[in-house]
């Protein structure tokens, strides 16, 4: 596993959700290879999905560029010493409201279950 504190390099996803991707990107790092970045990707998104709903994507990688679209709230761009992660959700379905899209809803439901 990689020891480092994850350092965000940008973001626009509320803290809530912030430290949730963070603490799957460890829980990954402690389930994968460190070479496997398909499944560590791969995991996050799964993770994120179920939590949030689904249209979740997962880069994980060393060197990597990106140009991507994402849904206003919803990405976030950090790295755990040498290894980077970006996370975000696209906006398919445009009839959903932006909370109901990144699953605001869905996480206060929970929380209120939980209560």
């Amino acid at each position: 596993m990689l020891e480092g504190k994850a350092i965000v390099r940008e973001t626009d996803m509320p803290e809530a959700m912030q430290s949730h991707v963070m603490g799957l990107a460890y829980k990954a790092l402690d389930l994968h290879e460190i070479s496997d970045c398909q499944a560590i990707a791969y995991y996050i998104k799964q993770k994120f999905d179920e939590a949030y709903g689904a249209a979740w994507h997962c880069v994980v990688g060393m060197d990597f560029g990106s140009c991507i679209t994402h849904l206003c709230g919803s990405f976030i761009f950090f790295r755990v010493e040498m290894m980077e992660f970006l996370v975000f959700k696209d906006g398919k379905d445009l009839n959903e409201s932006k909370d109901e899209a990144i699953g605001v809803q869905h996480q206060q439901r929970a929380e209120d279950v939980h209560l």
